[in-house]
């Protein structure tokens, strides 16, 4: 297992330098990053101090391996926009964000999973077929509509829930959460469903298919054949079968919903890392743009090392067959 985590890891170290390559590639002729933080009135002499500080006088080769450096490190450099650390700022409103991905997938995986395994047993019901009328629905309609439906009901006919904001938050040393207080939790109710909804509806008819498809499998008739209960084949044979492409969607999903949240996160004004990105895209504020894409490449590559992980807790034969290939070792 150590082996084939640092195998994992190894494999990952060029792909984070070619994510990071094309992330500082494409922002490092876009804007005029010393008209953005000096302003319209500033003489030569404050442009050329401004861009030795920077480093923009040296060759793009140069720039790049500085920013590497400086980034393994853990700092992204200044943000143009508000002269401050990129990592700081990333620090501040990564709480937020990954607050808002974590509840939306768990609210997409709670409610999705039991709907996909109803709708599959009990496949002809008025009941799935209006859980597949939802589905296509969840599927069909862009985020940014279903955020503005959800805000239109019930922030402005309603008045039950707030339409934009975090809510009150405490702090947990670096970290801050509105888990813990009401108007957080209120606040986060809106958001989490429209960034979830996708999701929701996507594992839905991801674990339909494959229920379906377990099913009908020889294993679950020799079960049948056997005298084991419907329970006992549904929950304790066909589920477990259908767990492996569940997991696949749901970790990746999980990325996804942490890189995409912009969306969301604009709608609501959720204090996000989307947030900030759409806010530095407007000033081409390239520290930030290219920070948010570097992270969201580690993310991805966590997540599916993970994912791997839960592979061989879930389905058997993938150690099997690891073993037989280190003979047996």
């Amino acid at each position: 297992m150590f082996a084939f985590i640092t195998s994992r890891i190894l494999q990952a170290i060029p792909v984070l330098l070619v994510v990071g390559f094309i992330a500082f590639a494409l922002f490092a002729y876009v804007g005029d990053p010393v008209t953005i933080m000096l302003g319209q009135d500033y003489t030569a002499a404050q442009r050329e101090e401004l861009v030795r500080a920077l480093g923009l006088d040296q060759p793009f080769i140069v720039q790049y391996a500085k920013f590497v450096w400086a980034a393994v490190h853990g700092n992204f450099g200044l943000s143009y926009r508000l002269a401050r650390p990129v990592s700081q700022l990333i620090l501040e409103r990564l709480p937020a964000t990954i607050e808002l991905a974590v509840t939306a997938a768990a609210l997409a995986l709670l409610v999705g999973v039991p709907m996909g395994v109803y709708t599959g047993i009990r496949r002809n019901s008025p009941t799935s077929r209006l859980f597949m009328v939802f589905s296509l629905i969840g599927v069909s309609l862009p985020t940014f509509l279903i955020g503005i439906l959800l805000i239109l009901f019930f922030a402005v006919l309603l008045g039950w829930l707030p339409s934009f904001g975090r809510g009150d938050v405490v702090h947990l040393s670096h970290w801050t959460t509105g888990l813990l207080t009401v108007s957080g939790l209120k606040a986060l109710i809106l958001p989490a469903i429209t960034l979830g909804m996708f999701q929701m509806t996507l594992i839905m008819r991801l674990v339909r298919s494959e229920m379906l498809e377990v099913l009908r499998s020889d294993y679950i008739k020799f079960a049948r054949a056997r005298g084991l209960s419907e329970r006992s084949i549904n929950f304790g044979h066909a589920l477990k079968n259908t767990l492996v492409p569940v997991i696949t969607i749901v970790g990746l999903q999980l990325g996804g919903l942490v890189a995409f949240s912009i969306v969301t996160e604009t709608v609501f004004q959720w204090p996000g890392m989307g947030l900030l990105l759409v806010q530095s895209i407007g000033v081409a504020d390239i520290p930030v743009m290219s920070a948010y894409l570097l992270l969201v490449a580690v993310l991805f590559v966590a997540i599916n090392l993970i994912v791997d992980l839960l592979y061989y807790a879930v389905d058997p034969r993938l150690r099997l067959d690891r073993r037989s290939m280190t003979g047996g070792k």
